[in-house]
């Protein structure tokens, strides 16, 4: 009886299984897509911060490889992204009595275009805008630089990844 029984579940379970299909619990959906490409995403805002350009086009990447079961290719991809970095600013937020900033915020926006070959309607360009605040007694260098880059390339990316094969 208890084989019985375990053979039922594991019969359900592999039907219930099959249902999902390219469904990744991770929430993407990436369809019959089997390869990606995430071209270079160059820096052209007014401020260039080096290393910017790599460090995102390599979390975006990471991002897609770590969430799906696609492959990264360099030609014929059936998902491409591609894009620049579009704004890297930072602004005082809010003032202390003496009229000194008391916190920054860096903003940093991407533009991106994605193209789907499977799928045109999935088709689209945008702009994706994050910030970081910070003390204004903090240089923007070093550890604080690099939480904040992270930070704001964690969202964005996220973003992306949504909008092109989560569909949120």
């Amino acid at each position: 009886m208890k084989y019985l029984n375990l053979i039922i579940t594991l019969v359900i379970l592999l039907f219930a299984t099959q249902n999902c299909g390219v469904y990744s619990f991770t929430g993407g959906n990436v369809g019959d897509a089997k390869t990606i490409r995430v071209d270079f995403f160059q820096n052209n805002a007014p401020i260039i911060e080096p290393g910017l350009s790599q460090k995102f086009t390599q979390s975006l990447q990471d991002l897609f490889l770590r969430q799906t079961n696609l492959n990264l290719v360099k030609n014929n991809a059936d998902l491409h992204f591609q894009g620049e970095i579009v704004d890297f600013r930072i602004n005082p937020m809010t003032a202390t009595a003496e009229q000194r900033a008391a916190q920054n915020r860096l903003t940093i926006s991407v533009r991106v275009r994605f193209t789907n070959r499977l799928v045109e309607n999935d088709n689209f360009e945008k702009t994706y805008s994050h910030y970081y605040d910070y003390g204004a007694t903090q240089q923007l260098t070093g550890s604080i630089l690099d939480s904040a880059t992270n930070e704001i390339f964690e969202r964005i990316t996220r973003d992306i990844f949504n909008d092109s094969v989560a569909k949120w």
